[in-house]
């Protein structure tokens, strides 16, 4: 099938080479003529484990393409994917304007049958105004042309999206044409052989679905966060508690790790945008907004315990710093914990070395030549120096290190850990002092 995707960003072009993979004919769209240049050239903008190889081999193949020209883009598939970004405007709510301008340009430019499909996350009603747009379009040109509006959202995890498109839990349709349900079920058809995965609904659910999805998510790791610090307060082992409640399975294990907070481009934009939906239907989503400050306030944490352990004054202090992006497997920062916890360091006058195994150029590109800010090549240089360490991104080369360098390395043998890697009692056989999220009375950080 001729597939055309709006956006060549995180959603947009794992979707498109993941589309293009299973052998439709995929061309990608952006208004960026620098990112279109790149990918032409083989260089992919994001950090994805697995999609460089996979877009390199559709291109190669003739399947997956990429253009800056819109007419090209609407002339070529029966179904256009809008995947480019709503980022949270000035109230919370997400901002639609290049999702419109998308619906927009098809209604300036289809001359048959097309199926738009809102990839991107959007609040409900969103797909109303899609249609709106790219029908004032028509009306304009006089045209009585048909056209369908899909929901479609995206579940994909990043360091691990092309897995969750290749083998999905659920592909969501909301629809009420059935034509467009026969089209859409053909292009996920390869998807969707073992079992069905389809769910069929309306549009709003289908929208209201991914907002749901991802604010139960967050509401999840906000609530373990809350029983860690009350675990800190009473001597409890939240580690314990976890795999006490875990194996229940209506709770099961799954998004129940106590750490520093969540980030990312997801979760944070997601339960804020929810949350405004809900106030602007009259309806206040008190345990939602409960959810985002229990987070905000957890991304504090790991300053606090630093500046207790330093009697409140870490002004000359070195801190290393293992981890800068939100998440391991991706080099992406927005709303990454390691960016408080630094911005709160150098407020007091610390300074940070610091290490990511990706994240590197993208923390160059965010705060350039920031004073207190040193990046390092490896972890080990990362603390040369430093008078103690701390763990913000659980990537896996941070799981065994060899804890007598690092002892040795440091001036105080200290670890403050905000992912929980590692066992207290394994520690102090290193002679190293373990500061984690909700392991222990010794772990209370007010100052």
């Amino acid at each position: 099938m001729k597939i055309t995707i709006f956006g060549t960003g995180y959603v947009g072009l794992v979707t498109g080479a993941c589309l293009a993979d299973v052998g439709h004919d995929v061309l990608c769209m952006d208004v960026d003529e620098n990112k279109i240049g790149k990918l032409k050239n083989g260089h992919i903008p994001i950090y994805e484990p697995g999609l460089d190889s996979i877009v390199k081999h559709n291109v190669e193949a003739g399947r997956l393409n990429f253009t800056t020209d819109t007419e090209q883009a609407v002339g070529h598939g029966a179904l256009q994917f809008i995947a480019v970004g709503t980022p949270p405007d000035e109230d919370g709510s997400a901002d639609l304007q290049y999702v419109t301008a998308v619906a927009r340009s098809i209604g300036q430019y289809m001359t048959d049958y097309k199926v738009i499909v809102d990839k991107s996350t959007v609040p409900v009603g969103t797909g109303d105004k899609v249609y709106a747009a790219a029908r004032a379009e028509l009306d304009r040109r006089g045209l009585e042309l048909e056209f369908d509006v899909v929901s479609n959202p995206e579940f994909l995890k990043e360091g691990a999206a092309i897995n969750d498109f290749m083998k999905p839990d659920r592909i969501v349709i909301g629809t009420d044409s059935e034509r467009a349900q026969d089209l859409l079920r053909e292009v996920y058809y390869p998807f969707n052989r073992s079992h069905d995965r389809m769910i069929y609904m309306d549009i709003r659910s289908a929208e209201l679905t991914k907002y749901a999805a991802n604010a139960m998510l967050a509401t999840k790791i906000s609530f373990m966060n809350e029983i860690a610090n009350i675990s800190e307060r009473l001597g409890a082992d939240i580690e314990a508690v976890r795999r006490g409640i875990g194996s229940d399975p209506r709770i099961g294990y799954h998004f129940i790790y106590p750490g520093c907070g969540y980030g990312g481009s997801c979760f944070p934009k997601d339960v804020t945008a929810l949350t405004r939906t809900a106030r602007d239907c009259d309806y206040e989503a008190r345990l939602l907004n409960a959810v985002d400050e229990v987070n905000a306030a957890q991304k504090h944490v790991l300053f606090d315990k630093v500046s207790h352990y330093f009697q409140g004054n870490v002004e000359g202090k070195v801190v290393a710093l293992w981890g800068l992006a939100f998440k391991p497997n991706t080099d992406d920062m927005r709303e990454a914990s390691a960016r408080m916890l630094m911005e709160d360091l150098w407020k007091a006058g610390a300074k940070v070395q610091a290490f990511d195994p990706e994240a590197m150029e993208e923390t160059q590109r965010i705060y350039g030549d920031q004073e207190g800010l040193q990046l390092c090549g490896t972890k080990e240089q990362a603390l040369k120096g430093a008078d103690v360490l701390v763990i913000c991104t659980e990537w896996k080369e941070f799981r065994s290190p060899d804890f007598a360098s690092i002892a040795a390395a440091l001036k105080e043998p200290v670890i403050f850990d905000g992912r929980n890697l590692y066992e207290p009692e394994m520690l102090e056989r290193y002679g190293m002092i373990y500061y984690a999220i909700g392991r222990g009375r010794n772990q209370f950080t007010a100052v």
